[in-house]
C-alpha cells in the first residue's frame, strides 16, 4: 500500500489535482448510492414476496411500480458511475504516461538504464542504481521499459481505481447490511453442560466464518499468482522486444541467412512465455475452481441456516428472501477478497515493476556529478578536459587522470588500439558517460556524429533537422545539405515517409549524418568513425567540406578514425597507448593512457 500510495499521491497533488479530486469524489458518491439502492431493493423484496405469498394484488401492482423507478435509477448510478469510472482512469493514465516518458527522457535517464543493464551480469528480478545513476555491481536496472510506460501504467491506473472502488463498495454494503442480517437472523440457542446458550446475529457470524475460511483457502491457493504475474510480464516484454530487434535488423539477418538462428532464439522465448503461462493457468484453475464452489455454496448456505425457522412458521417468505439477499450482500462484502484475488496478484505485480522503474528513474534523473561541465556562462573557446578518468560498467579503470586541449583551429584526431575507448573518451567529453570523474569543457555550439546515428522514422525533413521540429529549416537549406554531403537524389524526397534506417544504405546513413551536420553549421564537431563505410574519395571531400564548416565557425574537429586517409586532416592526437599491465592485473591500474601530441604535416 506505500508503493500505491507513492505512486498515486503524485496525480492528485499534480495542476490536474482538482479535476482529479473532482473526479474521485463523484465516483466515490456514486458508489455509495448505488450500494444505498442495494438496500432499498433489499427492503422490496421483503414486501413483494410477502405480497406474492399473501395473494395481495394490490400491494403486488404497487411494487411492481415501485421497483421500476428504483430500477431506473440503480441503471443511471451504474451507467455515470462507468463513464465517470473510465474518464478518470483514461486522465490519470495520461497524465502518469507523460510523467514517467518526460522523466525517462529528462538528462540521459534512459541512456543511463540502458547502460546498467551491462553493468553486471543479469539476475532475475529488479534492483536499484547506485547514487547519481550509476548502476552499481551485482545490480539490475528494471528492464523493458516500454512495457512499463505502456502495458503497467494502464493496468496499475485501471486496477488501481477498480480495486479501490471495489473495496469501498465491499465496506459500504457491509455496513449497510449487517444491520439488516443481523435483526433478521435472530439468535442460535443450544444447551451446553446443562446451561442455555443464545448466539445473538446468529446469521451474521456464520457469514464471517464462512468467508474467513474461503479467505484463507483462496489466498493459500493463490498466493503463487504474484509471481507468476510478474515473470509472465517480463517474458512477454522478452519476448517482444526480440521480434522487433528481428525486424531492425531484418537485412543483416536475411544476409547472413539467419532466419534459423532467429527462429530458435525466438522460439526459445516464446516457449518461455508458454511454460510460464502454463504454470499460471494451472494455478488459476485451482483458484477458480474454488472460488466458484465458494460462490455457489454461498447461494444455498442461508437458506439451510434460515430454513428451520420458515418451516416453523417463525419467517414467512418476503423475510426469508429478504435473509437471503442481506446475507448474499454480507457475504460478497466479506469475500472481495476472495472474488478479486486473481487481480490482486495482478495489480501487486504491475504496482511493483512500476514501483522499481519508478524507484530507477528516481535515482537516473540525478545529474551524474563525477563530470564537472564548465559554467554556461562562460565563452569556451576551446574543448579542455582536466583530471578526467573513465571507467568500464564493472568498475575496470579504463583511462585515468588524462589532461586534453584542442583549440579552435586545431583539429584533433583521437587513435588507439580497437577496444581501447576512444568512442567512450568521446562519451566522457559530452558528459553522458556515467562511469568518469574530472572537469570537461565544452563549447555550445557542439555536434556529435555518433558511429550508429539515429534517425526516427517519418518524413526525411525530420530525419534530417532532428532533433529541431523541420520547421526551422527552409527547404533550400535542407536540399543543399543533402547535395554537400553527396545525396543529391534523395533532395526531391523532402516529404517522403520511412523507416530511414532500414531503408538506406551504411555509407547513406553516413552521409545524412553529415548532412544534419552541415544543415546545422555547428563550430565544433565530434565525429565517431563517421565515415567508415564511405569510400576515400567522398570520405575526403567530406572532410574537407566539415573541417572548412568549422573553421569558418571558430571551432575545430575532433575524429575518432582508423583510416589513415583521415590523419591529413588534423593537426593533433589524442593516442591512447596501453599501460604497463594492459591485463588489469594489478588493482586500480588504467588499462591506457592518453598522450596528446603534435600530428607532423602530411605531404
Amino acid at each position: 500500500m506505500r508503493q500505491v500510495a507513492h505512486l498515486s499521491l503524485p496525480y492528485f497533488r499534480s495542476d490536474e489535482r482538482w479535476k482529479a479530486r473532482g473526479l474521485l469524489l463523484a465516483i466515490v458518491l456514486l458508489n455509495l448510492g448505488s450500494v444505498y439502492m442495494l438496500v432499498l431493493l433489499n427492503e422490496w423484496n421483503r414486501v413483494f414476496y410477502d405480497a406474492l405469498q399473501n395473494k395481495d394484488a394490490a400491494v403486488f401492482w404497487a411494487q411492481l411500480g415501485r421497483f421500476t423507478y428504483l430500477a431506473m435509477i440503480f441503471v443511471a448510478i451504474a451507467i455515470y458511475r462507468f463513464y465517470l469510472t473510465q474518464l478518470l482512469q483514461l486522465r490519470w493514465r495520461a497524465w502518469m504516461t507523460r510523467h514517467l516518458m518526460g522523466r525517462w527522457l529528462q538528462g540521459h535517464a534512459f541512456y543511463r538504464m540502458e547502460l546498467g543493464r551491462y553493468a553486471a551480469p543479469s539476475a532475475p528480478g529488479d534492483a536499484a542504481i547506485s547514487p547519481n545513476g550509476l548502476p552499481a555491481p551485482g545490480q539490475r536496472v528494471p528492464d523493458n521499459p516500454d512495457q512499463r510506460l505502456q502495458e503497467d501504467v494502464n493496468l496499475f491506473t485501471t486496477q488501481t481505481i477498480d480495486l479501490s472502488m471495489g473495496f469501498l463498495n465491499a465496506v459500504v454494503t457491509l455496513v449497510s447490511f449487517v444491520g439488516i442480517l443481523w435483526s433478521l437472523s435472530g439468535g442460535f440457542s443450544f444447551a451446553l453442560g446443562g446451561h442455555q446458550f443464545t448466539i445473538p446475529g446468529f446469521m451474521v457470524w456464520m457469514a464471517v466464518l464462512y468467508c474467513v475460511v474461503g479467505s484463507v483457502l483462496t489466498h493459500y491457493i493463490g498466493r503463487p499468482l504474484i509471481g507468476l504475474n510478474f515473470e509472465q510480464q517480463r517474458r512477454e516484454a522478452d519476448y517482444r522486444h526480440h521480434l522487433m530487434r528481428v525486424r531492425e535488423y531484418s537485412e543483416a539477418i536475411a544476409l547472413d541467412k539467419g532466419e534459423q538462428a532467429e527462429y530458435r532464439s525466438l522460439d526459445l522465448r516464446f516457449s518461455a512465455v508458454l511454460a510460464n503461462y502454463l504454470k499460471l493457468i494451472r494455478k488459476q484453475k485451482q483458484l477458480v475452481g474454488f472460488t466458484n464452489v465458494f460462490g455457489q455454496a454461498a447461494v444455498v448456505f442461508p437458506m439451510l441456516l434460515a430454513a428451520p425457522r420458515f418451516f416453523s412458521g417463525a419467517i414467512q417468505l418476503g423475510e426469508l428472501m429478504q435473509i437471503s439477499s442481506a446475507f448474499d450482500r454480507v457475504q460478497g462484502a466479506l469475500s472481495w477478497f476472495v472474488d478479486r484475488y486473481d487481480s490482486l496478484a495482478s495489480w501487486r505485480a504491475s504496482t511493483e515493476r512500476l514501483t522499481s522503474f519508478e524507484a530507477a528513474l528516481s535515482k537516473s534523473n540525478v545529474p551524474p556529478a563525477q563530470v564537472q561541465p564548465a559554467p554556461a556562462a562562460t565563452n569556451i573557446a576551446a574543448i579542455q578536459a582536466d583530471d578526467l578518468s573513465l571507467q568500464l560498467p564493472d568498475g575496470t579503470p579504463l583511462v585515468q587522470h588524462a589532461q586534453l586541449h584542442a583549440a579552435a583551429g586545431q583539429h584533433t584526431l583521437v587513435q588507439g588500439p580497437s577496444g581501447s575507448g576512444k568512442s567512450t573518451l568521446l562519451r566522457g567529453l559530452t558528459g553522458i558517460w556515467p562511469w568518469a570523474t574530472g572537469r570537461v569543457a565544452l563549447p555550445a555550439s557542439t555536434a556529435v556524429i555518433p558511429q550508429r546515428p539515429y534517425f526516427p522514422d517519418g518524413s526525411l525533413r525530420d530525419a534530417l533537422a532532428y532533433p529541431a521540429p523541420a520547421g526551422d529549416y527552409s527547404d533550400a537549406a535542407l536540399r543543399h545539405a543533402l547535395q554537400q554531403a553527396l545525396l543529391p537524389e534523395l533532395a526531391s524526397r523532402l516529404d517522403d515517409r520511412d523507416n530511414w534506417t532500414q531503408k538506406l544504405s551504411g555509407g547513406e546513413l553516413q552521409r545524412l549524418a553529415i548532412a544534419r551536420v552541415l544543415l546545422k553549421q555547428p563550430a565544433w564537431v565530434l565525429a565517431d568513425e563517421a565515415t567508415s563505410a564511405l569510400d576515400v574519395a567522398a570520405e575526403q571531400l567530406l572532410y574537407q567540406r566539415l573541417q572548412a564548416m568549422t573553421e569558418q565557425a571558430g571551432g575545430a574537429l575532433v575524429s575518432v578514425a582508423h583510416r589513415p586517409t583521415v590523419t591529413g586532416f588534423h593537426q593533433r592526437v589524442w593516442r591512447l597507448v596501453p599501460e604497463d599491465d594492459p591485463t588489469g592485473a594489478v588493482s586500480g591500474a588504467a588499462r591506457y593512457r592518453v598522450e596528446s601530441e603534435a600530428l607532423a604535416p602530411q605531404p
